[in-house]
């Protein structure tokens, strides 16, 4: 039988020290926040999380996220967080769950813990700490799935967002909570040059977080092209003329899909440039 914690602690606190460790940024007081059982297993589900994932919950109160992801859905984790008696319990309570084994709790900065590890990272702080979390999370590797309780990323727009029903809550007048979720994108802004059956081809990205826009050049020809890119995979806008699927692989664009005579040409890849041109 799974017993969910009845009053897991997001400790705001966390994002104080961290804030404070931002340029200009400092904070009088910062209040402790409950979180409900719902919008933790919302999190977890929102993320896909399974036995295969590895949870980092930065700002992990009494551990509640990484035990039940533990316990719940079979992955392993590591809590992180700057109040000891916080940590001391966490590790209590994933003793208790029986799941001490699979979980990791840590007294430490949040902008030092090394996040590399990561499949999945879940995060209840506050929008500044978010922001300045932010170029780290965007450098993860692509397919990285981020959480995120109430609070977003500016302008690095969530993939999916769902609210939930809080009629407890006691911060702010909505009695609700956002969930929202990114898969951090592969990096592919700039000019990637074909070679092989794709020689002479130049393909010039234009990325902006999960959305692009390209202009490939063949000889004479010149396509554009616009779409999204939901891991390392850049795909074609819906409904676009022409569809394009091309796939990340290491140093190299592959083309995996595509239609009419480029569909031919499938398995092609494109390097990126070293200069501003292809071939300089």
């Amino acid at each position: 039988m799974i017993t969910l914690f009845r009053s897991r602690i997001a400790p705001l606190c966390l994002a104080l020290a961290a804030t404070l460790a931002t340029p200009a940024r400092a904070l009088e007081e910062v209040p402790f926040v409950t979180t409900p059982d719902n919008v933790t297993l919302e999190m977890l589900r929102i993320a896909g999380v399974g036995p295969q994932d590895h949870v980092i919950d930065l700002g992990s109160g009494d551990g509640r996220i990484v035990i039940v992801a533990a316990q719940r859905f079979g992955a392993s984790g590591l809590g992180v967080e700057i109040v000891p008696d916080l940590v001391r319990q966490s590790r209590e309570n994933a003793r208790k769950a029986g799941v001490a084994e699979r979980t990791q709790f840590r007294e430490e900065d949040i902008f030092k813990t090394d996040l590399s590890g990561a499949s999945v990272v879940t995060m209840y702080l506050l929008p500044d700490v978010n922001l300045a979390l932010r170029p780290r999370l965007l450098a993860l590797k692509p397919g990285t799935r981020i959480v995120s309780h109430d609070w977003d990323m500016g302008d690095w727009k969530p993939d999916q967002t769902t609210v939930l029903p809080v009629p407890d809550k006691k911060v702010g007048l909505e009695k609700t909570s956002k969930v929202h979720l990114w898969i951090v994108p592969a990096q592919v802004h700039g000019l990637w040059c074909g070679a092989g059956m794709l020689q002479g081809t130049q393909f010039d990205v234009k990325q902006s977080f999960q959305g692009f826009t390209a202009t490939m050049t063949r000889g004479d020809r010149v396509r554009e092209y616009a779409g999204r890119i939901e891991g390392d995979t850049l795909h074609s806008l819906p409904g676009a003329r022409t569809q394009m699927q091309l796939r990340l692989q290491g140093d190299q664009l592959v083309l995996a899909q595509a239609d009419g005579a480029l569909g031919l040409l499938k398995g092609a890849a494109l390097a990126r440039a070293n200069g501003e041109r292809c071939g300089d």
